[in-house]
């Protein structure tokens, strides 16, 4: 790639020298085309880097205000909708969902908690039946088939990563007691009011500014087989019923619908200030989002097992809190083993880490082939610690 292509552009205060050298070395070293990093330390912004491309021919930088689609990075801000509501005394996180729901009781799911929607253990990961992506566009189609099937393992008893469907299941719960789906809510109580970047879908008028995507290099179609046929059904379900990529998430149609489990679209500087509510344990800047034991209580882990979506793909036990993944003994979000954030699918990621008041947020548009941990996003972060 040319020095050209890898000019970073943006601000990096001085004590933070090594998370610009590591930015650069993704671009030359592990193969980034156009991304863009942001760290906020107590609240205020001490890096916010960009550069590459925002797309596959090399012919649009990525610019200050690109924005991308950063898959299940978006299941922080909507982790974060529930807690706002929960707070405010509206949403009780240990009633069972169909106090809310009614509907959602049907095959004995009458006994899953909200808490278990926002831990990825209602057990339903995954729809039984074929779900197409149009169906997984329509918003009252998907929502109804969920509420209307029965859990692949006994609820509340252990993680299952509920990769398109958290977004829907904690969506219709926010929607049944605001009024509103969560990217509306989202839009009116937090990015709003605080002027942040960041979108659930993506509106028209906005196209312009998206980064292209690009999938993880393609496995041949006996790698494949070998690998779906390692895979339980409920893990099936979450990870290919549909299946979706690059090619899907470039479309309009996808920008158009509303999959709050993976399709936010913002800025590095909107995924470190929306992170950074949880880093600030409830405040922006001056603002109170959440109170100081709403934040904390995001964090409050729901045991520590191999996850029946993941597996052993993501190195073991894994604890996952009221929404978002404990970085814990794998370091996956820094040395604190009680920082918190969320990887989205290729690469992207979000960290909370309340003790060192830390925020981070990093975007890019070639998507890796880790479920986790991507390199860059883990070069990243141990910079940013080794600055601290």
């Amino acid at each position: 790639m040319s020095a050209h292509a890898t000019q970073v552009h943006g601000h990096c205060d001085a004590r933070f020298a090594a998370v610009r050298e590591a930015f650069e070395d993704n671009f030359r070293d592990r193969g980034e085309l156009g991304a863009a990093v942001a760290v906020t330390v107590d609240g205020s912004t001490v890096v916010d880097l960009w550069g590459g491309w925002a797309d596959v021919a090399g012919t649009r930088p990525w610019e200050r205000d690109t924005l991308v689609n950063v898959w299940s990075t978006t299941k922080g801000p909507v982790a974060l909708c529930a807690h706002l509501l929960a707070d405010r005394g509206l949403l009780d996180l240990d009633a069972p969902v169909s106090a809310y729901w009614p509907e959602f009781a049907a095959e004995g799911k009458d006994a899953v908690l909200v808490r278990h929607l926002l831990s990825h253990r209602a057990g339903l990961s995954g729809l039984r039946e074929p779900h197409s992506l149009a169906d997984l566009y329509d918003w009252e189609l998907t929502t109804a088939r969920l509420a209307a099937t029965e859990p692949w393992w006994e609820p509340g008893t252990r993680s299952g990563y509920h990769a398109l469907t958290y977004g829907f299941l904690v969506g219709e719960v926010v929607r049944r007691v605001s009024g509103l789906r969560p990217g509306a809510f989202l839009e009116r109580e937090v990015t709003g009011p605080l002027g942040i970047d960041f979108t659930v879908g993506l509106p028209a008028k906005e196209a312009g500014r998206a980064a292209e995507l690009v999938h993880p290099p393609a496995v041949s179609r006996s790698e494949q087989a070998a690998i779906f046929s390692q895979l339980a059904p409920a893990a099936l379900a979450a990870l290919t019923n549909p299946v979706v990529g690059a090619a899907a998430a470039n479309t309009p149609e996808w920008r158009a619908a509303e999959i709050p489990a993976a399709n936010g679209h913002g800025t590095a500087r909107a995924v470190a200030a929306l992170y950074g509510v949880f880093a600030g344990l409830g405040s922006h800047g001056s603002r109170r989002i959440l109170s100081p034991e709403a934040a904390e209580r995001v964090r409050e882990g729901q045991g520590r097992c191999v996850d029946l979506v993941l597996g052993a793909g993501v190195g073991g036990e894994t604890e996952i809190g009221l929404g978002l993944w404990l970085s814990g003994p794998r370091g996956s979000y820094g040395p604190n083993p009680r920082a918190f954030g969320h990887d989205g699918f290729g690469g992207s990621c979000g960290l909370a880490d309340p003790e060192a008041g830390v925020s981070l947020g990093y975007v890019m548009n070639r998507m890796g082939p880790h479920i986790a941990d991507d390199p860059r996003k883990t070069a990243l972060i141990d910079a940013l610690y080794s600055a601290l």
